[in-house]
């Protein structure tokens, strides 16, 4: 028992490392989503917690951001860039007025329980082993979709999307949304959360990549990455 709390402790203490690490490099401007900042080679002498390591650092998806002038940004994607994710956006939705996301309700993790919860490009675990495994106080942040979590999407242009937030605690929180194109540009508001699960509406109506994450209680949650392009017809 005191080595598997030993082992939940150095997990909570990697993920708010890891949480930090990606906030100040978000502040500084670098992308790190590109890669920059995990390592494939890390080591550790604690199995299960090395193979934890090698489950966060997958990368996303790779795209070309920064191309010269700007044509990227412009360019419109077909349905195979999207196909892998049509689970986690719909076409139409409630228009988000005067904010990032609607305001938040509770949600009921019972009635609506994830097959699976993904990172990065398609690397997941089970919801139940995640359950598990994961320190339940911390702040969490997923994309919702029919059977699954993610934390990356891939959709076209004005479509909406579903978030869920895990809170331990009631209260205030702040939500802050960085989008990337050919600059990086910055939102923020203050909503209220319930204890437990939250549910909220996020249109993706600006091409470019956009990080949401919030922070409750003093701590950050992780941050969801959409990539968001125009679609060709």
């Amino acid at each position: 028992m005191v080595g598997v709390k030993m082992k939940y402790s150095k997990i909570l203490l990697y993920m708010t490392t890891l949480a930090a690490c990606l906030l100040i490099g978000i502040a500084c401007g670098q992308d790190y989503l590109n890669g920059g900042y995990v390592s494939s080679s890390r080591t550790n002498s604690d199995q299960g917690l090395a193979s934890m390591l090698q489950w966060l650092d997958q990368p996303v998806s790779n795209f070309p951001w920064y191309t010269t002038g700007g044509s990227f940004y412009s360019q419109a994607y077909g349905s195979t860039t999207f196909s892998p994710y049509t689970e986690y956006y719909v076409t139409s939705g409630t228009p988000v007025v005067d904010g990032i996301v609607s305001n938040p309700t509770k949600f009921d993790i019972a009635q609506e329980t994830p097959s699976s919860v993904y990172y990065g490009a398609g690397v997941g675990l089970p919801y139940t082993q995640y359950a598990s495994t994961v320190p339940s106080k911390t702040n969490d942040l997923w994309i919702q979709g029919a059977t699954n979590w993610t934390q990356y999407v891939v959709s076209p242009v004005g479509t909406w999307l579903q978030l869920i937030a895990y809170a331990p605690v009631e209260g205030p929180a702040g939500f802050y949304e960085m989008i990337q194109t050919d600059a990086t540009s910055s939102k923020y508001k203050t909503y209220e959360f319930n204890q437990g699960y939250n549910t909220m509406n996020f249109k993706a109506d600006q091409v470019g990549r956009h990080m949401l994450y919030f922070v409750v209680n003093s701590q950050p949650s992780n941050v969801v990455i959409v990539d968001v392009f125009a679609e060709a017809q």
